[in-house]
Formats: structure tokens, sequence, C-alpha cells
């Protein structure tokens, strides 16, 4: 298995992500590419010392997108939907 924080790109935090985070205890995270939902889940338990319920992977497909006369596409991510069990929390942003 590579370094966990390889497997683990970045959190996603837009208002839709946050909502769930607060309503379903599911934070999404972008993971690398080629990864497995067994992978996920021993690179997030070590990295934030919490238990994982369950966990779904979306391959988002890139979209064509166009900028003035410059046409383009945007990245192909992959992300993952972590839900937590019950008493686990992760803090993306600071306390409030």
């Amino acid at each position: 298995m590579s370094n966990a924080r390889d497997i683990i790109v970045r959190p996603l935090v837009t208002e839709k992500t946050l909502k769930s985070q607060e309503n379903n205890n599911t934070v999404v995270f972008e993971v690398k590419k080629g990864t497995n939902k067994i992978q996920i889940r021993q690179a997030i338990e070590e990295i934030y010392n919490v238990k994982v319920e369950a966990i779904n992977i979306v391959n988002v497909k890139p979209r064509a997108k166009r900028m003035g006369k410059y046409n383009g596409f945007t990245k192909a991510v992959k992300k993952a939907y972590v839900m937590l069990k019950e008493g686990s929390t992760i803090t993306i942003l600071g306390d409030k």
C-alpha cells in the first residue's frame, strides 16, 4: 500500500459537502485514481484516527469548457464519500 497521504489528495469543501457532513456524518475527499475502497478506508482511519462505516466512490469525467476562443477540458476526479460511524467526526474547517 502507498503512503496514506498519497491516497487522499484533499478534502472537498463545498456547500453541499458541508451540509452532508452536518446531516449524515459524511465527509467528501478527492482521492488518487486507481485506489479502491479498502485502501481509502485504511488511509482515512490512519490519518484522522476515526472509524469508517461506509464508502461510496464517484468517478467524475472531464467536461468540455471554453474560455473565449480557447477550448479545453476540466480534470477528471475520483471522489470518495466517507460515512463515519456514530461518535466519530472530522473537522475540515476550523471550529466555529
